[in-house]
């Protein structure tokens, strides 16, 4: 059960906390009959003493709800929603889909388990036991003052027996079974209760909100209040004590340090029931650590605390309309499809497009202009298309005949697919696609590729449409542009000189930058570095690999397509003849050897040596290229995929779907630290 905290007030004072509550309640029933519904079930002198009984109980405890029917406060509408600012900021939490994130936390401190409770987050202040504003989360710096509507919310105290101040934060929300009224009887499009509480909340018009029955759930004291006799370092201590005010208080389990996993999955369950049970609206568990004092210690991130996670149960699933398809030939030449979208919010994010795939996934889903779909972020990451509610009339015409780029004819090209069907992609064969060709710069200047700084999409685009720019040769010889260059809009001598200057300094490369650069499918920073510990460095001995047919799969995470598209790059006369003619642009950096330790016969005594590693998630201490980087300093092979021929795995923020890998795999996973601490010191 909920694990109920000793109470620090005597039975009576709780026992009028909740006679508060019952009275308003009834009441409130009583005069919606008699006003509402003409139909009085109970005669003005019962009324008038269940009034009377109230008005003294919250005479007795200073605890007055905002519905109260002892109060004359009027439903004031205002003109605007003004701003605030929140002076301690009201950032979210870090998200995750594992539960092994919370079983990790737990190993550092004892910490709270409360339900995720799907509306608005909402702030309320308090001075001298009187609400004097209450106002949205926002941006977390940000919010919009919402005091207005506190008085036709369901449950807030406005007065409540606190001397100084105490603010606190809490979820404004529509408990399920009466949304489901609200659904069944309004005339109006109600797509969720998240959507209808969050509006309601932010309405102008009071009158209007106190109709759609709108309760606060507190779940966080930001400042102002000592426990009454409690621990005033505890999270859970803190809102025990909020129960004695008249607040509803967010269920909440406290869990114990070092919790194991199948007590923290048995937690999530009892909390789930809970939420079903008394009709909250939820999407997942909030783990924050119960030590404020600890919490505080942890810093945060400008996005959101560091001090807990949000465990989310299923990606959000928003119902938006469908209006047209973006084509984008990439440098491949493939012509990728995205859909637009009206706008729509997801897990704190507006989203408009998204990746559709290919022509069989736009097939398969139907689409049209106009029709309802069903949009998520999937891995609370990427965009996705979930369904499509209007089915049965798929629109051919959302299908160019012609390269939106070039104008040329545009050919539907069929592969295999999985599970044995077809998978249909749009191709533009125009070799001189300027989207193609711009792609293609885009990635021979980029970062992992040649590295030239300063010289951007814009400014490629400028010098193709000028005709500087044919080939990558092209780029080292711009000073015959000079006069030109200079002249274009935006540059200048200064500007010129700055470009030249970047472009010269990657004249001196690398193997593996020059192979990133070729743009060979899939051959990308950790697959170019294994072919150049390989080959020693040498271009020429891979070239002739190339040529000859040699069989890359013996080079780990190397498969048969990778192996094939080497060999198919290889026999394009023109790519050869790049490849070769390229080079003379270029000093080559003598090959560092992969082991830079000064005891290189340390890392034989490693026990990552000889191993294949593959790092996943977001580490702290490390780049993606820097953690390659030191693992093959220990002797180890840097995997860009988990299959069982990997080692071990390394895992950080937000692992994906390679951590799952790994464990389907039985493969051993290290956090960072762990990994670290391995190393030979």
């Amino acid at each position: 059960m909920v694990k109920k905290m000793q109470k620090k007030q005597s039975k009576s004072d709780g026992a009028s906390v909740q006679r508060i509550t019952e009275l308003t309640a009834t009441l409130n029933r009583y005069r919606h009959e008699y006003y509402n519904l003409a139909k009085p079930s109970v005669s003005d002198a019962v009324y008038d003493r269940l009034f009377d009984e109230l008005a003294a109980l919250e005479q007795k405890t200073g605890i007055v709800l905002s519905n109260s029917p002892t109060q004359t406060v009027g439903y004031a509408p205002v003109s605007t929603l003004r701003k605030v600012r929140h002076t301690i900021p009201l950032l979210s939490l870090d998200k995750t889909k594992q539960t092994d994130d919370l079983v990790s936390m737990l190993t550092v401190a004892p910490a709270l388990l409360m339900l995720k409770l799907d509306g608005l987050t909402v702030k309320l202040c308090y001075e001298n036991g009187k609400l004097v504003q209450a106002s949205t989360r926002g941006d977390g710096e940000t919010g919009e003052d919402v005091t207005h509507n506190i008085p036709a919310f369901c449950n807030v105290p406005l007065k409540i027996p606190h001397k100084g101040k105490l603010t606190i934060t809490g979820e404004g929300l529509i408990h399920t079974d009466d949304f489901e009224q609200m659904k069944d009887s309004e005339d109006k499009d109600i797509k969720n209760s998240r959507n209808l509480a969050a509006g309601s909340i932010r309405l102008l018009d009071p009158s209007v909100c106190k109709d759609r029955r709108i309760y606060f759930y507190a779940f966080n004291v930001i400042e102002g209040m000592a426990t009454l006799g409690g621990n005033s370092d505890s999270r859970g201590w803190l809102l025990e004590d909020l129960e004695p005010l008249g607040f509803e208080v967010c269920p909440f389990v406290r869990m114990s340090k070092g919790a194991s996993q199948a007590e923290v999955e048995s937690t999530v369950q009892h909390l789930r029931s809970i939420a079903n049970i008394e009709k909250l609206p939820i999407d997942g568990i909030v783990l924050r650590y119960d030590s404020i004092s600890y919490s505080k210690t942890l810093g945060r991130t400008g996005h959101h605390y560091k001090d807990g996670i949000a465990f989310k149960f299923e990606d959000d699933v928003m119902e938006t309309v469908f209006r047209s398809v973006e084509w984008t030939p990439s440098r491949s030449g493939e012509i990728a499809p995205v859909a637009l979208f009206d706008p729509v919010e997801i897990d704190g994010c507006t989203v408009s497009r998204a990746s559709l795939h290919n022509l069989s996934f736009i097939k398969e889903l139907e689409l049209h202009p106009g029709c309802r779909i069903l949009v998520s972020k999937r891995n609370m990451i990427i965009p996705h298309i979930e369904e499509n509610l209007d089915r049965g009339r798929y629109a051919p015409s959302l299908i160019p005949k012609r390269c939106p780029c070039c104008g040329k004819p545009t050919r539907i090209y069929a592969r295999s697919g999985g599970k044995g069907g077809q998978v249909a992609t749009l191709h533009c064969d125009n070799p001189d696609c300027g989207n193609q060709t711009l792609r293609k710069f885009v990635h021979f200047v980029g970062k992992k590729a040649m590295d030239i700084s300063g010289i951007s999409e814009a400014i490629l685009d400028k010098f193709i449409s000028a005709g500087f720019l044919t080939t990558y040769q092209d780029l080292y010889h711009l000073d015959r542009y000079r006069h030109q260059i200079i002249g274009i809009e935006g540059f200048g001598i200064k500007s010129y000189t700055n470009l030249l200057r970047s472009i010269n300094a990657s004249r001196k490369t690398t193997f593996a930058r020059y192979l990133v650069a070729m743009d060979i499918p899939m051959i990308g920073r950790t697959a170019s570095r294994a072919l150049d510990s390989y080959f020693g460095g040498s271009l020429d001995a891979f070239e002739e690999a190339a040529i000859s047919g040699f069989d890359f799969t013996v080079l780990p995470d190397f498969g048969a397509t990778l192996s094939g598209n080497i060999h198919a790059w290889f026999s394009v006369p023109d790519n050869l003849e790049l490849w070769k003619t390229l080079q003379k642009e270029f000093t080559f950096e003598d090959r560092k050897e992969s082991i830079t330790m000064e005891n290189k016969n340390s890392v034989t005594y490693s026990p990552f040596y000889g191993c294949t590693i593959v790092a996943t998630g977001k580490l702290e201490h490390f780049t993606r290229d820097g953690i390659n980087s030191k693992i093959v300093s220990l002797g180890a092979t840097a995997g860009s995929s988990v299959t069982r021929k990997t080692s071990y795995v390394i895992c950080g923020e937000k692992p994906g779907s390679k951590l799952t890998k790994a464990r389907e795999l039985g493969i051993p996973v290290l956090t960072e630290q762990e990994f670290l601490s391995m190393i030979p010191a």
